[in-house]
C-alpha cells in the first residue's frame, strides 16, 4: 500500500493515516489461511516464490529433527523409505499450527530484509554500526549479551542460507506448537515415545540462548535510549524489528509484517509514537519503502497524537 498524497491538514492526514492502519491490519488478518493454502498446494501467487521456498523448506528441516528425536526414542533408525512420507504427514500436521506458521513466514521474510539492506544499503547482515558500539561500551554485561547476539546473528544467516530452522532457535510457544503437531499425527501406541520426545527436546532447549531472545535483552538494556535501534541503517535488520515491536507493543513476528508497505501507516506512526523526529522517519520510509511516500502534514503530527492513533486502531480490534 502506498500513503497517497494529500495536502489537507491535521484532521484530513489522521483519516489518511486510520485508513492506512485499517487495510494493512485487514490485509494481516487474511494472511494466516492464504498462507496455509499456498504451502498445501504449491500454489503461486501472492506471495514470492522464493519466501515459499524458504518456508516449505525450514519446515521439513524442522520435521526431519522431530522424526529424528522421536526415533531416537523409540530406539530405531527411520527407514530411508518411511522418512519422505513421514516427513509430509508431520508437515501438513503444521499447517494447523497459525504460531508455528508465522514465526517461519517471519523469519522468511526478516532475511529478505536483511539481504535487501544489504545489497541496497551496504548493511552486513551481522555487524551492524549499533552493535558494533555496543560491543565496545563500558558496560560489561551488555558487551557481553552483543557479541552473543553477534554469534547468534552469524549463525541465522547461516541457516537461513542453507534454509534451515534449528529447533534450539524457536521460542517457547512455537517449539509448544511443533511438538503439539508430532503428536497429532503418531500412532496411539507411539504417544509414550513421542512424549519422551518432547520431553528430550524441551530439556535441551534454552530460549534465553537463543537470538531473539538475545535481541530483546539488548534493546532492553538500552532503557529509553532504545529508540536509537528504530534505524534500520543504524541498528540492523535484527535489532531494529526487535526494537520496532517494542515501540508498537507487538509480538515480533507482527513486527516484521510492518516492513511490509501494506503496514506503512503503522510504521510511520510507530516510530512518530516512540519519539523518532522526522528525518529518521522519512530515512526509514526510504530504507523500506523505496516507492511509498509520507502524506502529506504528517511532519506536523505529534508524538502524543500519532499513540493516541495507533492505541484506538488496536481498542478496534486493529
Amino acid at each position: 500500500m502506498q500513503l497517497r498524497e494529500t495536502g489537507a491538514g491535521g484532521l484530513e492526514v489522521e483519516a489518511v493515516l486510520q485508513d492506512g492502519l485499517a487495510r494493512g491490519d485487514a490485509l494481516v488478518g487474511g494472511l494466516a489461511p492464504v498462507l496455509r493454502y499456498l504451502i498445501a498446494h504449491d500454489a503461486p501467487g501472492l506471495f514470492g516464490e522464493d519466501i515459499l521456498a524458504r518456508i516449505r523448506a525450514m519446515l521439513a528441516d524442522l520435521a526431519r529433527q522431530l522424526l529424528e528425536t522421536l526415533a531416537a526414542a523409540e530406539g530405531e533408525a527411520i527407514a530411508p523409505d518411511d522418512l519422505e512420507p513421514a516427513l509430509q504427514t508431520l508437515g501438513s500436521a503444521f499447517l494447523a499450527q497459525p504460531a508455528l506458521l508465522a514465526h517461519v513466514h517471519a523469519l522468511a521474510l526478516e532475511w529478505q530484509l536483511t539481504e535487501r539492506l544489504q545489497a541496497r544499503l551496504a548493511l552486513d547482515p551481522v555487524v551492524s554500526p549499533l552493535l558494533q558500539a555496543v560491543i565496545g561500551s563500558e558496560d560489561a554485561v551488555m558487551a557481553s549479551t552483543a557479541m552473543a547476539f553477534l554469534a547468534a546473528q552469524a549463525r541465522f544467516g547461516q541457516s537461513q542460507r542453507r534454509m534451515e530452522l534449528p529447533i534450539g532457535e524457536l521460542p517457547a510457544e512455537v517449539l509448544a506448537a511443533a511438538l503439539a503437531a508430532l503428536r497429532a499425527v503418531v500412532a496411539p501406541e507411539d504417544d509414550g515415545h513421542a512424549l519422551a520426545a518432547s520431553q528430550v527436546i524441551r530439556a535441551a532447549h534454552d530460549e534465553s540462548r537463543g537470538r531473539l531472545a538475545l535481541a530483546a535483552r539488548l534493546i532492553a538494556g538500552m532503557g529509553p535510549a532504545y529508540s536509537a535501534a528504530l534505524s534500520v541503517h543504524h541498528a540492523g535488520a535484527g535489532l531494529f524489528l526487535t526494537a520496532l515491536a517494542q515501540a508498537l507493543a507487538i509480538g515480533r513476528d507482527a513486527a516484521v509484517l510492518v516492513t511490509n508497505e501494506a503496514q506503512a501507516a503503522r510504521l510511520a506512526l510507530g516510530l512518530r509514537a516512540a519519539g523518532i523526529r522526522n528525518a529518521g522517519v522519512h530515512e526509514q520510509f526510504a530504507s523500506l519503502y523505496p516507492e511509498a511516500a509520507l502524506p502529506t502534514g504528517f511532519d506536523a503530527l505529534g508524538q502524543d497524537r500519532a499513540a493516541t492513533l495507533l492505541a484506538r486502531r488496536s481498542g478496534a480490534g486493529g
